[in-house]
C-alpha cells in the first residue's frame, strides 16, 4: 500500500468511525425503542387459540371456534423475533446537490446508518441496494457491527457508475432478492418522478407491488433550493443527471413563483402517488435536523397501528 492509499483508508476509517459515533448514540439515546415499537409489533406468528379472560382484546375472537365450542376463544400471537429491514437508497447524481452545510446524499448515508443502527440494536438483519438507473450494489442483509461499518463505509465513499434514476427496476430488484417480508426503507431525492404523469403513475404501480410484499416506507431527501429560488439575477441551472441547461432570470417574482408552484405541485403529486400504493411517506431536508422529523413520523406511525 503506498502512502497516499494508506491516507485515504485512514481517512475512510476515521469518516466512517464518526458516523458510527453520532448514529450510534442518537440510536442508543432516542430511536432503538422507537424502531421497536414502530416495526417489530408488525410482524407477528400465529401461536395458539385458548379462551377468552377478561381483558383481553375483542379483535383477537376466534369467532369459528367460539362457535364451536360455545366459549369465547381468543388467537394467541408471538412476536416474531427476528426482521429484516432493506435499505434501497439513491446514489444518482442528483443527490450531490446541497445549498447548505450538508448534500442530499450525506443526509441520506446519516439516515441510512441510524436506521441500520436500529435494526441491530434490536437483533435484526439489514441489507442495502444502491442504484441508479441501475442497481450498482447489493449487500444482503445479516446482522453484526462490522457488517453494519461496511454498509455505512459504501454509504460515504461509493462512486455510482451511472448518473440517472430508475426507482422500478430497484424496487423489481429488491423483490426478486428478498423472499422475506422486509421493513424496506426507500430513500431518494424523487427527482425522476417529477418529470411526467406516466413516470408518477408507473412509480405508483410498483410501490403498490412492493407494499404488498413488503412493508415500504418512502422516504423522500430534499433541498430548498428546489422548491424556492432565491433573488440573485440571472441563474443558469442543470440537471445533474441529464445534463440540460436552462437560464432563469430570478429576479422575476413570476420565475420565481411559477418555479415553486411547479416544483411544490409536483412533490404533491408525489404525495398522492404514495398514498394510493398505501405507502407511508416521509420528507426530510438539508437545511434541518432530521431527528425530530424522524421521531414525529415513527409516533404518527405508532399511534396508526394502535387505533
Amino acid at each position: 500500500m503506498t502512502q497516499t492509499q494508506a491516507q485515504t483508508a485512514r481517512e475512510i476509517l476515521r469518516k466512517v468511525r464518526g458516523v458510527e459515533i453520532r448514529t450510534r448514540r442518537l440510536v442508543n439515546d432516542t430511536l432503538a425503542g422507537q424502531y421497536h415499537s414502530v416495526f417489530k409489533g408488525r410482524g407477528m406468528n400465529f401461536d395458539e387459540v385458548r379462551e377468552y379472560v377478561p381483558g383481553d382484546d375483542v379483535r383477537t375472537i376466534d369467532w369459528n371456534v367460539t362457535a364451536r365450542t360455545g366459549k369465547p376463544h381468543v388467537k394467541k400471537y408471538t412476536e416474531e423475533r427476528e426482521l429484516t429491514m432493506l435499505l434501497v437508497i439513491d446514489a444518482s447524481a442528483s443527490g450531490s446537490f446541497g445549498s447548505g452545510l450538508r448534500s442530499k446524499r450525506e443526509l441520506a448515508a446519516e439516515l441510512g446508518s441510524v436506521l441500520a443502527f436500529s435494526a441491530i440494536r434490536n437483533n435484526d438483519k439489514v441489507g442495502l441496494i444502491l442504484f441508479t438507473d441501475a442497481v450498482e450494489l447489493y449487500i444482503p442483509p445479516a446482522k453484526g457491527r462490522s457488517h453494519v461499518l461496511r454498509l455505512i463505509r459504501e454509504l460515504l465513499f461509493f462512486q455510482a457508475a451511472g448518473t440517472g434514476t430508475d426507482i422500478v427496476a430497484a424496487l423489481d430488484f429488491a423483490n426478486r432478492v428478498t423472499i422475506k417480508r422486509a421493513v424496506t426503507f426507500l430513500i431518494s431525492d424523487f427527482c425522476h418522478a417529477l418529470g411526467t404523469g406516466s413516470q408518477l403513475e408507473k412509480l405508483r404501480t410498483t410501490l403498490r407491488i412492493t407494499n404488498r410484499r413488503h412493508d415500504v416506507v418512502a422516504v423522500a431527501v430534499n433541498d430548498p433550493r428546489e422548491f424556492e429560488l432565491p433573488d440573485i439575477g440571472r441563474l443558469t441551472i442543470e440537471d445533474a443527471e441529464t445534463g440540460e441547461q436552462a437560464e432563469l432570470d430570478t429576479s422575476d417574482e413570476r420565475v420565481r413563483s411559477g418555479f415553486a408552484e411547479l416544483a411544490h405541485g409536483w412533490r404533491a403529486g408525489l404525495r398522492r402517488a404514495a398514498a394510493s400504493a398505501g405507502v407511508d411517506f416521509l420528507e426530510l431536508s438539508t437545511d434541518r435536523e432530521y431527528l425530530g422529523d424522524l421521531i414525529g413520523f415513527f409516533h404518527l406511525r405508532e399511534r396508526r397501528r394502535t387505533r
